[in-house]
C-alpha cells in the first residue's frame, strides 16, 4: 500500500506514467514545475487530466503541488524551450530546446517534497529510446541522481522511469493497455510551440516541432501494430 510522487507536466509521457503509477500504488501525489516554458499551456492541461484519471482510479489520486522555478531558470539564460526563438541544433550536438539541468532540478525538488510528504517512490517520464538527445533524460543520469539524493537526504528513494526503454509507439500502447488512450489524445499537451488549435488523430499540436513529430510518428507506428 505504498504511496508515490509523480513528476507531472500535463504531457503525454508524464500522463502515461501517472496512469501507470495509479494502477500500482495506493495513492499518488503529483508535482509540476513552472519554469517559464514556452508551451506553458501544458500546465493548464494538468487539471483536466487529473480529473479524468481520478475518475478512472477513484480514491488513489492525492494532492497536487506546483513549484515556481521561473526566477531561477530565467537567471540561467534562455533556450528555445523558454523563449520565442527558432528550434535548431546546437554546436554540441544537442537541440537548443535543451534546458541545462532541468530534470536534475526537477528530481531534486521532487525528492525534497517527497521527504516532507513521507513518500519513497518518485516516478518520472524520462526516456532515452525515443527522445531529443537530452543527457538528463538518460538512464545513467537518473541512476546517478538516485544515489546522490539517497546520500544527500539520508533516504532510500526509488526513482522509477517506466518509459525509459520504450519508444513512442510502445508508450501509446501502454496508454491503451491502461485504458487512457483517449485521455492522452484529448487532454495532454506535448507541442513545444504551445499550439492547441488543431486536434490531430494523435492530439493537439503544430505537427512540425520535434515533440509533435515524435508523438505523431509513434502514434502511426502504434496504429499499424494494433
Amino acid at each position: 500500500m505504498e504511496k508515490a510522487l509523480m513528476l507531472f507536466s500535463g504531457g503525454q509521457d508524464s500522463t502515461t506514467c501517472l496512469a501507470w503509477a495509479l494502477d500500482r500504488y495506493a495513492q499518488v501525489e503529483t508535482v509540476g514545475f513552472d519554469y517559464g516554458q514556452r508551451h506553458r499551456v501544458e500546465l493548464d492541461c494538468r487539471a483536466p487530466v487529473r480529473a479524468a484519471l481520478a475518475a478512472r482510479w477513484p480514491g488513489r489520486l492525492g494532492a497536487d503541488h506546483l513549484i515556481d522555478l521561473r526566477p531561477g531558470m530565467a537567471a540561467l539564460g534562455e533556450t528555445a524551450m523558454t523563449a520565442e526563438v527558432a528550434i535548431s541544433m546546437g554546436a554540441e550536438g544537442l537541440p537548443n530546446t535543451f534546458v541545462p539541468g532541468r530534470n536534475l532540478l526537477f528530481l531534486t525538488y521532487a525528492a525534497a517534497l517527497a521527504y516532507r510528504r513521507g513518500v519513497r517512490r518518485i516516478v518520472a517520464g524520462m526516456c532515452e529510446t525515443d527522445f531529443s538527445g537530452y543527457p538528463d533524460c538518460r538512464d545513467d543520469t537518473v541512476k546517478a541522481m538516485q544515489v546522490a539524493l539517497n546520500l544527500g537526504m539520508q533516504r532510500r528513494y526509488v526513482l522509477e522511469t517506466p518509459l525509459m526503454w520504450l519508444d513512442k509507439a510502445a508508450t501509446w500502447a501502454m496508454a491503451d493497455s491502461l485504458g487512457v488512450l483517449e485521455i492522452i489524445v484529448r487532454d495532454t499537451h506535448t507541442c513545444y510551440l504551445g499550439e492547441r488549435g488543431v486536434l490531430h488523430a494523435w492530439g493537439y499540436g503544430c505537427g512540425t516541432c520535434p515533440a509533435c513529430e515524435l508523438r505523431a510518428a509513434g502514434f502511426e507506428r502504434f496504429q499499424e501494430a494494433r
